[in-house]
């Protein structure tokens, strides 16, 4: 992604070399991704269609969160916009009084991404208002960004590293030596070498802050299986008595993994529970993939940005992996240091990764946090876990008053909060007071409309399978 970018932007600006080995691969487990990658995509020039066959990809229109609150619960987090809000209260405060005064609306009722999802229907085109991310297959995704920077310019060398070359004096990375014997000598590295750190911490000593306290889980088993029925716009997380399971469905296959806590389930029962809850035939063996949650102290260290995995990892459960790695490379296009590497350039590039990593990751741990789950020693310790300050003031913000917030600058918006939040079984105490100036008649009215105003809209777009099928049909091998 990185290569693909610089190579676009700044082909004409910079040598750039893409050192990668196919002994080692991509994670290639990266499958499902939110709305700002189709950002990224226009910023590169990227066909929408020519990208989704060639990675065999589906639409998402958000994520079905199963058995999270409590066991047998479901609800979706979707990419919409929730209803209509004023300029003093938001639409949930709305939502919360017609509740008050015995109304069965959902809260889901009034977001035609929720109710798409829902019926498993999908359409984009011109006019067509919907926000929407994809399924996709990480490797092929790899292959085609690859082909794409090699296009645009840069150099790519396959082989392993071997060792890291530094400057005497500055401690700069001057050089990777590979098994080869090759050396590659550059002013600027960037390293996405995934957990280890090949880079920014094996050679820079960057040092890591753990967050495994809030986000327990270390440990994913992958696998692919073939499809046995049509794709839906929406990934499922099924959670378990340990973790939870995902489910990603693409052309072709389907992605499914197991996200658990080691400290709660051995390897040997998660592989047991994840083939008993997986439909169709293997494609390929579960693959076990350890982590640790948290982040480098800093991404950026001396004349080397840490990208993707190398410079930290939440977890998967919103999908935001993928935009994470997008938005530090934007970040790092803007930070650029053409004429060398300041360190005041350096702090800033930092103090925003943190400011934007931090809601995210609070955003996550809510899952956990909010739940009425006692079953398992996993979900007793998550309820009853400390959060970070920053997480304990919004939820209590929003139980003790209703309020929600997007800080500036942060992903996750007011309808992202209320969808999970809800979802979750969290209700507020009290609601904005300027939902009373509707009476309970104009209010049952406005919710109404809405309502059947989204329902139509809904049963005139094409089923999912359809639309894919007829827009960016990939060629199956």
């Amino acid at each position: 992604m990185a290569a693909a970018a610089f190579a676009k932007k700044f082909g004409e600006l910079l040598e750039i070399t893409l050192v990668e080995s196919d002994e080692i691969g991509t994670v290639g487990v990266g499958e499902a991704t939110i709305p700002p990658m189709r950002v990224f995509h226009k910023l590169l020039g990227i066909d929408e269609q020519e990208f989704m066959r060639a990675t065999k990809a589906t639409f998402k229109l958000g994520i079905s969160f199963e058995n999270w609150a409590r066991q047998g619960d479901k609800y979706i987090h979707s990419f919409g916009k929730t209803g209509k809000e004023t300029w003093l209260g938001d639409f949930h405060h709305f939502w919360l009084r017609s509740r008050e005064l015995g109304m069965d609306f959902e809260f889901g009722d009034f977001c035609l991404e929720f109710q798409a999802a829902q019926a498993n229907k999908f359409f984009t085109g011109p006019g067509a208002d919907i926000n929407y991310a994809y399924h996709l297959d990480a490797s092929r995704y790899a292959t085609f960004l690859r082909a794409m920077s090699e296009k645009y310019g840069a150099k790519r060398i396959e082989g392993k590293v071997i060792e890291v070359k530094q400057d005497h004096d500055t401690g700069f990375i001057s050089a990777l030596v590979l098994a080869s014997g090759v050396v590659v000598e550059g002013d600027f590295f960037i390293d996405c070498s995934g957990f280890r750190g090949l880079l920014i911490e094996q050679t820079l000593r960057t040092g890591y802050e753990d967050w495994s306290q809030w986000l327990p889980c270390d440990t994913a088993l992958a696998v692919q299986t073939e499809s046995v029925g049509p794709a839906v716009p929406y990934t499922r997380a099924i959670a378990h008595h340990a973790g939870w399971q995902w489910q990603i469905p693409l052309q072709h296959r389907v992605g499914n993994g197991l996200v658990y806590c080691s400290n709660f389930m051995t390897d040997e029962e998660a592989r047991a529970t994840l083939l008993q809850n997986i439909n169709g035939p293997r494609v390929n063996e579960p693959r076990l993939i350890k982590f640790r949650t948290g982040r480098r102290r800093k991404s950026w260290n001396k004349n080397c940005v840490a990208l993707g995995l190398a410079s930290g990892f939440i977890e998967p459960l919103e999908s935001t992996s993928i935009h994470l790695f997008i938005m530090a490379i934007t970040r790092l296009m803007r930070f650029f240091p053409f004429s060398g590497v300041e360190p005041v350039l350096v702090d800033e590039y930092n103090r925003e990764t943190l400011a934007e990593i931090e809601p995210i990751r609070d955003f996550v741990i809510m899952h956990y946090k909010a739940t009425e789950r006692d079953d398992s020693p996993f979900w007793r310790y998550c309820r009853n876990m400390e959060v970070p300050a920053t997480l304990a003031h919004r939820m209590e913000l929003f139980k003790k008053t209703g309020h929600a917030y997007q800080a500036q600058g942060e992903l996750f918006r007011i309808d992202s909060w209320t969808q999970v939040l809800f979802g979750q079984r969290v209700m507020p105490e009290q609601y904005h007071h300027i939902a009373q100036l509707m009476s309970e008649q104009e209010l049952r009215q406005f919710l109404m409309r809405m309502k059947e105003s989204i329902r139509d809209s809904t049963e005139k777009l094409p089923l999912h399978e359809e639309f894919v099928r007829q827009y960016c049909r990939a060629q199956m091998e």
